[in-house]
């Protein structure tokens, strides 16, 4: 062997071990990416709908209108917490297809559902009879967010 293949030989090399690091960093979503995909969308949509009265979560969210003084720190943490891992991390999960990312979406995913929780059961038992209760809206991103957090932690969970 002449010191041109040898070269080429270790350029080759180089190059498949660096194909290789790829492959391990990167995750393979195949049709759950749709599913997840639809996920967050319902998650979108639970933020249009009112969570609590008439405010939507997005208001929760923000503090804004009618939501500033009857939302509770719970509420107003399951707003951002589930815009943080449901929608901004599973977004970023998606597209550039990384395992910490799943990681990082699978772990918040689960605090965020546990907060919601939180959040639905303060709404029911601090609401009585002069504030408002969960509304249709935080119930469907609680339910969106456990569906998140169960597919990102089965991902996750499944590199071999």
């Amino acid at each position: 062997m002449t010191s041109a293949e040898d070269q080429q030989l270790a350029s080759l090399r180089d190059e498949i071990d660096e194909v290789g690091r790829e492959s391990a960093r990167t995750v393979e979503l195949g049709g759950r990416a749709v599913v997840l995909s639809i996920a967050v969308f319902v998650l979108i949509v639970g933020y249009v709908l009112p969570w609590m009265g008439g405010a939507a979560g997005w208001q929760v969210l923000l503090g804004t209108g009618d939501a500033a003084g009857k939302a509770g720190a719970v509420p107003r943490l399951f707003a951002g917490t589930s815009l943080l891992f449901g929608i901004v991390a599973s977004v970023l999960a998606i597209t550039l297809r990384r395992w910490t990312l799943t990681w990082v979406a699978a772990l918040g995913g689960w605090f965020a559902t546990v907060d919601g929780m939180l959040a639905i059961w303060t709404r029911q038992s601090a609401a009585g009879l002069s504030s408002p209760g969960p509304g249709i809206g935080l119930v469907i991103s609680e339910i969106a967010m456990a569906v998140l957090a169960i597919l990102w932690f089965r991902t996750a969970w499944s590199r071999s």
